[in-house]
């Protein structure tokens, strides 16, 4: 079976239920729609539990883009030598969006460890399209608005990264979008804690981090699976 959840934001307990509650095996594959760390306190565990798994596919979301990126200065920032204005601006602003447990993680770490988890944000991609059950899935932590849908080809990593989708337009005949990065109760407060379904379209981001169970969906049935 393929299964596809999103924005752990390092509830740990959340996703090792939905491992439970999926009865997950090595004949099945999850796909994690990024945001995988920041704002709760086990994201770097996730990870690293997750960068053990020959059958989890880790996709990059804004959160996880922006602590590669950081984690890889951190020892400058650290450093008076090294630090800058314009440094310390950028991890004043990553710990005002969640970054802080995140840091807090990476530095208890051994050097093997930094080293998986640097590998792990490193290698994960923007975005990956599966056929399951005769049906075509775009899955990315989000896409962009949908005056580029024409020009779907040319879509940059910001795009999938950072984008601000159209949850009201049909991006696509031919295939279903599935995304994280804006929880399901911004789209239609009815759908809170909840994934969301319409347009073709899929948002599965439950805003677990803010007490919502952790959404996990099966794309061979479209069955819903929910922490408790």
């Amino acid at each position: 079976m393929t299964y596809v959840v999103s924005d752990i934001h390092g509830c740990y307990d959340k996703y090792k239920n939905i491992l439970s509650k999926i009865n997950f095996s090595e004949d099945d594959t999850l796909y994690i729609l990024g945001d995988i760390v920041d704002r709760g306190h086990d994201g770097i565990k996730t990870l690293l539990d997750v960068a053990e798994r020959g059958n989890v596919v880790f996709l990059k979301g804004n959160h996880d883009y922006l602590a590669y990126v950081l984690l890889m200065k951190l020892p400058d920032f650290l450093s008076e030598d090294n630090s800058s204005e314009e440094l310390d601006e950028m991890y004043r602003l990553w710990i005002s969006d969640g970054g802080e447990p995140t840091i807090e993680e990476f530095l208890y770490l051994s050097e093997s460890e930094r080293d998986i988890v640097l590998y792990a944000l490193k290698k994960s991609k923007i975005s990956e399209t599966i056929n399951v059950g005769g049906k075509t899935f775009l899955l990315s932590h989000t896409v962009p608005s949908f005056d580029k849908s024409d020009d779907y080809d040319n879509w940059t990593p910001d795009d999938y990264v950072y984008g601000e989708p159209d949850y009201e337009k049909i991006y696509f005949e031919d295939k279903y979008i599935v995304t994280g990065h804006t929880p399901t109760g911004f789209i239609d407060k009815n759908s809170l804690g909840k994934i969301w379904k319409g347009n073709n379209h899929i948002a599965i981001d439950c805003g677990a981090v803010f007490g919502n169970p952790l959404g996990c969906l099966c794309l061979d049935t479209m069955e819903e699976f929910y922490s408790d």
